[in-house]
């Protein structure tokens, strides 16, 4: 009967796979307005005008501006510095202006042909350097968005002292999320309570983004989840924008209003993981040993906050790699430029900044003339070892044992020997090499956010023993829904097919937190435990249950008169775990995962192409829930991080994105990459349900600068960018050729 642990069938699987899932264009909403968005077409300017061509019927459109806002005209999140729509200045290609709707989708399509804006240019701010060096204040005093800071021992002394001082810096650009189902929203009004629904991954973000929006009150908003096809946090915040922009259309044409991007929209328009440049200075001992690290990181976060702050903190929080440094000195910096904002991006920050450190021990073994295996060998943390941020890791420390796991499996020297014989054979057509990296990842909110959140999660029984989970955490593909099932099942002692999930709607179910940070398990599941304990133990105030019949009968009596009986948890942080977020002191996690990836490869030496031959990687994710799932997650993070690493390039003229497409934006096809053996290591935390703790963004950590450091291995060339395209690699090898 157990479920934990097993391969459940998807919940969701059946309406996907028979073709009878509901996405939010599927659904026929009667009366509906098709909503269209009118953008800018420069960086930065004032709006002078707005010219609507007569020949056009605008008399058969609806169109809102800024001055049709009855509250508050901004996206509600961080910094609320962000308009729903610009209201005279511009800050950002693609900025959304005027929103039209027209009955006929093609025809609103059409009008946005049929308007001009009259923008005065301003000086735009596009690069990181520039915005840093005040080229133009766009935003604040200094264009800084936020700056972070963490200080462990002395770090100017140790690296005065240090016998070896290595310095590298690294840069990582943007990626966009490629979803497979596009940004949608549809919006109506029920009386006077305004209802969103759309494809999204935080139903009560865009709740409470709505509220200053339209001047209502919480219960005047309701937002519903559709069936999503895929998020990887680029529907986490984006929703607040397109959810208020279908509103507004709603609320002044007094009916519903459908909003659904197509894909050149999409990708212009929405918001992209972060770039980032890491510029690292670290002292060692002769033999390898981590004695000081100095580290700057810079974020570009677009032309609004966003979510660039927390993003900042997790990327500092991980910036030093799951290695043990007596001495740390890190400053992170996001910083503010006239291109679309940037936001949340599966692992948030976490990638950019192991990106870095993992190539930066790469650099580091070249100096020592070491071997970067060993190297992490002897500083890789451990149980009783101290973070920057002073935390303590007391259990569920894997770093050793992913990493074990992962070079045993590619046979590492006995490979590494195999690639020197070929690469020494000047008649082999390609150059192989073998690389590798290790990561950490804190699952659930950084610090204090889990607090700040306080979660709220639940199940419900009624008369007839039906028992459904309660929660806000959305399914997108990633398996929440089957995972969470199944931990209430095995805390109920039912089958999982007895207990069912109730669709994420903000009139019926609790705020449990966004469906991000990989805590959807951790933390939604542990809630949901401790709210089906609870519901057992009120079940078995009669007597102990006994099959089936005996639970129906349980639940009939403990309902009553009422239809149903619902038994909620809160979130509470587990005891002795403190976090000062003004100083950045403490426990910035209450768990982490453990990665270790192994990529092998080869270069064509005439065609410079890269191909795969294999990705072994072992990943600590406390407890699988779902193995099925656990893996799927990791093979797709992995997948993901390849076509990060090797393809997907984004390119920029005049801080808008050139290549919006699927054509000419490349991401990796099951052609790309070989199978990957995935090794599901199950170190249990003991505040996560079962032993769970989070798998979701870990997986996108490791493969980049694995395949980084197996590129270095297969041509001698040190990359510390990504991603590391042919043409790139033909001119490392040519310039080294000259030299």
């Amino acid at each position: 009967m157990r479920s934990v642990g097993a391969n459940a069938r998807r919940k969701e699987g059946p309406e996907k796979v028979g073709g009878t899932a509901q996405y939010i264009d599927d659904y026929d909403i009667p009366g509906a307005l098709f909503g269209v968005s009118v953008r800018s077409q420069v960086p930065a300017g004032r709006i002078k005008a707005v010219h609507f061509d007569p020949a056009f019927p605008w008399q058969e459109c609806v169109v809102a501006d800024a001055r049709d806002i009855p509250g508050q005209n901004v996206v509600r999140l961080l910094g609320d510095d962000q308009p729903l729509l610009a209201d005279g200045v511009i800050r950002h290609p693609f900025e959304p202006v005027l929103l039209v709707a027209h009955p006929d989708r093609a025809t609103a399509w059409r009008a946005l042909k049929h308007v001009r804006l009259e923008v005065e240019p301003e000086e735009p701010v596009f690069t990181m350097e520039d915005s840093l060096a005040k080229k133009r204040v766009i935003w604040g005093e200094d264009n800084v968005f936020k700056t972070i800071t963490i200080k462990k021992g002395d770090c100017a002394a140790a690296l005065a002292a240090a016998p070896v001082v290595v310095e590298g810096t690294y840069s990582v650009p943007h990626q966009e999320q490629a979803y497979i189902e596009n940004q949608g929203m549809a919006a109506w009004f029920e009386g006077e309570t305004l209802v969103v629904m759309g494809s999204l991954q935080c139903p009560y973000y865009v709740h409470k983004a709505l509220q200053p929006i339209f001047a209502l009150p919480p219960e005047k908003v309701r937002v519903l989840h559709c069936v999503t096809g895929g998020g990887f946090g680029g529907k986490e915040e984006y929703p607040n924008m397109l959810g208020g922009h279908a509103a507004l259309l709603a609320l002044k044409a007094k009916r519903p209003v459908k909003m659904i991007y197509d894909r050149l929209e999409d990708m212009l328009a929405t918001t992209k993981r972060h770039p980032a440049v890491v510029r690292h200075r670290t002292g060692l001992t002769k033999d390898g040993r981590l004695l000081a690290q100095e580290i700057d990181i810079v974020m570009d976060g677009g032309a609004y906050m966003t979510l660039s702050p927390v993003v900042l903190s997790r990327g500092i929080l991980h910036a030093t790699g799951p290695y043990e440094c007596p001495a740390v000195s890190v400053t992170a910096r996001a910083v503010a430029t006239n291109t679309p904002p940037n936001g949340a991006f599966r692992g948030f920050g976490a990638p950019q900044t192991l990106f870095a450190i993992e190539m930066h021990w790469e650099k580091i073994a070249a100096v020592l003339k070491k071997d970067s295996l060993e190297l992490r060998r002897a500083n890789a943390v451990k149980i009783g070892s101290v973070l920057a941020t002073g935390q303590v890791l007391k259990e569920s420390v894997s770093a050793a044992e992913v990493l074990e796991k992962t070079v045993k499996r590619v046979g590492w020297d006995k490979t590494k020997k195999a690639h020197a014989r070929w690469n020494a054979d000047a008649k082999k057509p390609t150059l192989r090499g073998l690389g590798l990296a290790l990561v950490h990842h804190g699952a659930g909110f950084t610090g204090n956010g889990e607090d700040y959140l306080k979660s709220r999660a639940g199940v419900a029984v009624d008369r007839a023993g039906r028992v459904r989970v309660l929660a806000g955490s959305t399914e997108m593909g990633q398996g929440a829904t089957s995972t969470l099932a199944q931990i209430v099942a095995d805390a109920l002692e039912l089958p999982y097919d007895a207990v069912s999930v109730e669709r994420p709607d903000t009139a019926k179910v609790p705020d449990s937190g966004p469906t991000v940070a990989s805590r959807t398990t951790m933390v939604v599941g542990g809630l949901l435990r401790r709210a089906a304990l609870d519901l057992k133990t009120a079940l078995e105030a009669g007597g102990k249950l006994r099959g089936p019949a005996a639970f129906k009968a349980a639940a009939k009596r403990l309902c009553g008169t009422a239809p149903e009986r619902r038994f909620l948890a809160d979130y509470h942080r587990a005891a002795g775990s403190s976090f000062d977020d003004k100083n950045y002191v403490g426990d910035a996690y209450g768990c982490y995962g453990y990665a270790a990836c192994a990529v092998e490869l080869e270069v064509d030496k005439a065609t410079y192409e890269v191909k795969l031959l294999r990705v072994v990687t072992a990943q600590d994710v406390g407890k699988a829930v779902n193995p099925g799932v656990v893996e799927g997650q990791i093979v797709g993070g992995s997948v993901q991080a390849l076509g990060w690493a090797l393809l997907e390039n984004c390119v920029y003229k005049d801080g808008a994105l050139q290549n919006p497409r699927l054509t000419d934006y490349v991401i990796p096809t099951a052609l790309d990459v070989p199978d990957i053996d995935v090794i599901v290591v199950e170190n249990p935390y003991s505040n996560g349900p079962f032993g769970a703790k989070g798998v979701g963004e870990m997986p996108m950590d490791v493969p980049g600068p694995a395949v980084a450091a197996a590129l270095l291995a297969a041509t001698g060339v040190l990359f510390t960018f990504l991603p590391i395209l042919p043409e790139r690699i033909q001119e490392a090898l040519c310039s080294q050729e000259a030299a």
